[in-house]
């Protein structure tokens, strides 16, 4: 088994696309044999305020590989949520982890955000302009295969399968599973695992995800986001039973 990437210092928007990017591209291109033990992306509860979610970042991206942050900003006026943004990117930033914006891809230039995800076809088509080519450009809420397939050719970063939708509905598990597997045998751009729980990790990783997101359950957990977040970068590591 690969040994897991140290983080790269001194990450600014180019080279985090790149350290989200290109390494897995170059690695499937040259027929790497040996699996890869895929990196944390972490899903952050909606951000209404930052002092909290700073402290606990910052704890984490010094304990464990964390490749980015995904941070799900609460509703508020644009110059707020920039604020918001601002206050989290260098925590984030320090060990080498991209900071990205669940949509608000109008903010990403302006805040330090080294990226945005978007979720579905017409809101990754709209942001992709103004995110290329500095920029990190995720997708989600793909539907089908074809819809992955048809974004990564447009020219997206990676896609993400699992992630729960508006409602918190998510398609089975199996099923998800399935589709990283399918996408890791067969292309080269990076694939996102959503894992619900601690128990899913394993699998995805065993799966083929080059990353595996990880959201409520870390901040929700009695033992506290560091301690969970330790215990699912050690899943990443394990076979599922």
């Amino acid at each position: 088994m690969a040994a897991a990437r140290a983080p790269v210092h001194g990450v600014r928007p180019h080279s985090a696309r790149i350290a989200l990017q290109s390494k897995h591209m170059a690695a499937r291109s040259e027929g790497e044999l040996e699996r890869r033990v895929p990196r944390l992306y972490v899903v952050t509860p909606p951000v209404a305020e930052t002092a909290a979610i700073a402290r606990d970042l910052a704890a984490m991206v010094e304990v464990v590989d964390i490749a980015a942050v995904l941070v799900r900003l609460a509703a508020d006026a644009e110059n707020t949520l920039t604020k918001r943004i601002k206050a989290l990117a260098p925590v984030v930033q320090k060990n080498g982890a991209a900071l990205l914006l669940d949509g608000h891809a109008d903010l990403v230039g302006r805040s330090g955000a080294d990226g945005a995800h978007l979720t579905g076809i017409e809101a990754f088509q709209a942001a992709l302009p103004s995110l290329k080519p500095g920029h990190i450009a995720g997708a989600g809420g793909l539907h089908t295969r074809h819809d992955a397939m048809s974004l990564a050719e447009a020219g997206a970063d990676y896609v993400m399968f699992g992630e729960p939708d508006e409602n918190g509905r998510r398609p089975p598990f199996e099923a998800v599973v399935d589709r990283v597997a399918w996408w890791a045998e067969v292309f080269e751009i990076p694939c996102i695992g959503f894992a619900g729980d601690l128990d899913e990790v394993a699998a995805l990783a065993a799966a083929g995800a080059d990353f595996v997101a990880v959201g409520d359950f870390l901040f929700a957990d009695p033992a506290g986001p560091v301690a969970a977040t330790l215990a699912a970068g050690r899943q990443l590591l394990r076979e599922p039973a």
